[in-house]
């Protein structure tokens, strides 16, 4: 699929500026994640378990502090 056919939604964590991380799916089973700095560049594609995970390791390393 055309990274133009995808509609992306900014992560609620993202603060003014170009450092935002941007989610996508296309159906139930694939989730896209890329940059706002560029959009169109790499795209990262990952299963919703795959996504738990990524979500799941980065908040626990936000907790360490």
């Amino acid at each position: 699929m055309p990274t133009s056919d995808l509609t992306w939604q900014k992560s609620s964590y993202c603060a003014q500026g170009n450092s935002c991380v941007h989610v996508a799916t296309t159906g139930p089973g694939t989730i896209h994640l890329t940059e706002s700095a560029d959009p169109s560049g790499a795209i990262l594609t990952a299963t919703p378990a795959a996504f738990d995970a990524l979500l799941t390791t980065l908040k626990k390393e936000t907790s360490r502090g």
